[in-house]
C-alpha cells in the first residue's frame, strides 16, 4: 500500500481557492511546468512541420503507386494537425502561449522538412520524420512520468499514431 493520503473535502475546497489564477495547475502539479510547456512547443513545431510535409507530398505524389501513398500522405497530414491541436491546448492550459510562429517552426522542430522529389524519397523522409517523433516522444513520457499525467497521455496517445504512421510508411516503402 501507498504511505499517500487522501485530502479531506474541506482541505481539497480550501487548496481550490487559492492561486486560482493558474487554471487547471494546482500546487499538487509536480512537474517543472516552464519545461514542459518547452517540450510541448518543440512537439507543436514537430507536428506543424510534418503536416507541411505531408500535404507537400500529397499535392506532389504522382506515379502508378501515388494514389495509395497520398491517400496515407493526407490522413497523416491530418492527424497531425489534431496532434497539434492537442499540444498547443494543452499549452494554454499549462498557462504557456503556443508558437505559431512560422520562423521558429523549424527551428524548434525535432524533425526536418525534407521534401524530396520521387514518391520513393518523399515516404522515406515521412519515415525518417515519423522515427524522430517516435523516440522523442518516448523520451518525452519518461521525462514527464508521473510528475504531469495529463501531459503525458497526451504524448502517449500521439506516440501510439505516430508509431501507425511509421509502420504505414515502412509498409508503402517497401513496395516501391
Amino acid at each position: 500500500m501507498s504511505d499517500m493520503h487522501l485530502s479531506d473535502v474541506t482541505t481539497l475546497r480550501e487548496r481550490a481557492r487559492q492561486n486560482v489564477q493558474n487554471g487547471a495547475v494546482t500546487e499538487g502539479y509536480g512537474a517543472d511546468r516552464q519545461e514542459v510547456i518547452r517540450l510541448l512547443n518543440e512537439a507543436l513545431a514537430t507536428e506543424l512541420v510534418c503536416v507541411l510535409r505531408y500535404k507537400r507530398h500529397y499535392f506532389m505524389a504522382t506515379g502508378l503507386r501515388a494514389s495509395v501513398a497520398a491517400g496515407e500522405f493526407l490522413e497523416h497530414a491530418n492527424q497531425e494537425a489534431e496532434h497539434a491541436d492537442k499540444l498547443a491546448e494543452r499549452i494554454v492550459q499549462l498557462g504557456g502561449e503556443p508558437e505559431f510562429n512560422p520562423d521558429l517552426l523549424t527551428r524548434n522542430s525535432h524533425a526536418q522538412y525534407i521534401a524530396g522529389n520521387t514518391l520513393k524519397e518523399m515516404v522515406y523522409e515521412d519515415l525518417v520524420a515519423e522515427r524522430i517523433a517516435i523516440d522523442s516522444y518516448r523520451e518525452i513520457i519518461q521525462y514527464i512520468g508521473e510528475k504531469d499525467p495529463t501531459t503525458r497521455r497526451i504524448f502517449e496517445d500521439i506516440l501510439a499514431q505516430e508509431e501507425e504512421h511509421a509502420d504505414d510508411m515502412a509498409d508503402i516503402l517497401a513496395d516501391l
